[in-house]
């Protein structure tokens, strides 16, 4: 599979040239929400699961072919700080282009000095923080053993402490697991130990790994941006917005299998597919219908739309 992805539109960083360190669901959590499925079972050892200078080849290929992009995002389909070399992979990028690079990442690993090290060179890193009591973070984000809310907790804000770029913390939210005044009082009181540059709001926007796991509404997240916002001194809490830009088109050659690597890491609905890749809605069909006669992907119902995701091995 491709490790460098996109550009696609990001709802928080515009045009996003993604970089998938890691297999597809490696991952130190198994979070109920998760968009690409249950992971089965957590790991926390970390290795250089694709080579560096691969890595590097096939970005600086998707540079020089050109096209907007506003970040180069190191993402995917798993944590990407479970990648050994992520530290020597940063500045590498940093050399071949001026466009700033984020990392997202689940946080869990932060609590290693060493790993915050390695993530000094970006310009931004956007952890997650999902709990405010050790009971929901195990209900919500099902741990590896050797992981706790306190370590996570103490490992992000000891990034924030130090690390020169951005902190955008993201806190992903629940009806009925974590959305209750008592959980977002003691999330509120994580966050002013974090201390970021800001807090963005999430909800399960996509079909997510577990049935019952229900989104908030705007109206919901509203409010809760409010309780947040008058019990964290200093620092803006938003909601992270849709995204209503349009990629340029894509080459008519690559989509078909730009389109099912998309799948690969997030399903998507016909409209989301249409912005990623500069397509009409009709033509977004009709390469979809293509793909789910191969048996490329597959379609599945959540929150009353219909979304595109691969299709299972």
């Amino acid at each position: 599979m491709s490790r460098v992805f996109g550009p696609v539109p990001s709802r928080r960083l515009g045009f996003s040239l993604g970089v998938d360190l890691v297999p597809f669901k490696t991952c130190s959590l198994d979070c109920v929400y998760c968009q690409l499925g249950s992971a089965g079972k957590p790991v926390i050892r970390r290795g250089e699961y694709v080579p560096v200078g691969e890595v590097l080849e096939e970005l600086e290929a998707k540079l020089k072919a050109g096209g907007r992009i506003d970040w180069i995002t190191l993402s995917g389909s798993g944590e990407p700080t479970l990648h050994s070399g992520i530290g020597r992979l940063i500045p590498r990028i940093k050399e071949i282009t001026r466009i700033p690079v984020a990392v997202l990442t689940n946080g869990t690993l932060l609590g290693l000095p060493g790993v915050r090290e390695e993530l000094a060179a970006a310009d931004l890193v956007v952890p997650s923080l999902d709990a405010g009591t050790e009971e929901v973070f195990a209900r919500i984000n099902r741990p590896h053993r050797a992981l706790s809310l306190e370590g996570l907790t103490s490992g992000i804000a000891a990034l924030a402490s130090g690390f020169p770029g951005r902190v955008w913390l993201e806190v992903m939210l629940l009806s009925g697991l974590n959305d209750s005044e008592a959980e977002l009082e003691a999330i509120a009181g994580r966050i002013r130990r974090i201390r970021p540059d800001r807090v963005q709001l999430n909800t399960a926007v996509r079909p997510p790994a577990e049935s019952g796991v229900t989104a908030l509404s705007p109206g919901e997240l509203e409010r809760a941006r409010h309780f947040l916002e008058s019990r964290i001194d200093r620092v803006p809490v938003e909601i992270v917005a849709g995204f209503s830009g349009k990629r340029e088109r894509a080459n008519d050659r690559d989509l078909p299998g730009e389109i099912a690597g998309y799948l690969e890491r997030r399903p998507a609905t016909a409209a989301d597919l249409s912005a990623v890749f500069g397509l009409d809605r009709r033509e977004a069909l009709r390469h979809l219908d293509q793909l789910k006669e191969t048996g490329t992907i597959r379609e599945t119902l959540s929150g009353g739309e219909k979304f595109f995701t691969a299709a299972p091995e």
